[in-house]
């Protein structure tokens, strides 16, 4: 269960992120940042879903460059910028799925 630290931090995170890949198909999902605020995972839901590997890679390129302008946004809010690690948020591919057998 997160704190309220961490949860404060994590929505922050999510903020910024989504501020920073504005101009593209992708979304931040949600944010879970380690007890010491040291780790995030962030999870990023891409359309269309054919091409959210593509688009994990590119971002994962992009990390540095993503973790620097996040740095610069809460640099009066934390000590340490948490390493960032992306995932894809495949639930919405997920509910589409279903819904499509539940049509059948």
């Amino acid at each position: 269960m997160e704190n309220t630290r961490q949860q404060k931090i994590a929505k922050q995170i999510q903020r910024d992120i989504a501020e920073s890949l504005r101009g593209t198909l992708v979304t931040v999902t949600a944010v879970r940042v380690s007890v010491d605020l040291s780790y995030a995972k962030v999870y990023v839901s891409v359309f269309p879903f054919d091409k959210s590997q593509a688009t994990l890679e590119v971002i994962e390129q992009q990390n540095r460059t993503i973790r620097g302008a996040l740095g610069r946004r809460m640099r009066f809010q934390v000590k340490s910028i948490p390493e960032l690690q992306f995932f894809i948020d495949d639930s919405l591919e997920y509910i589409e799925n279903i819904d499509s057998l539940l049509k059948k």
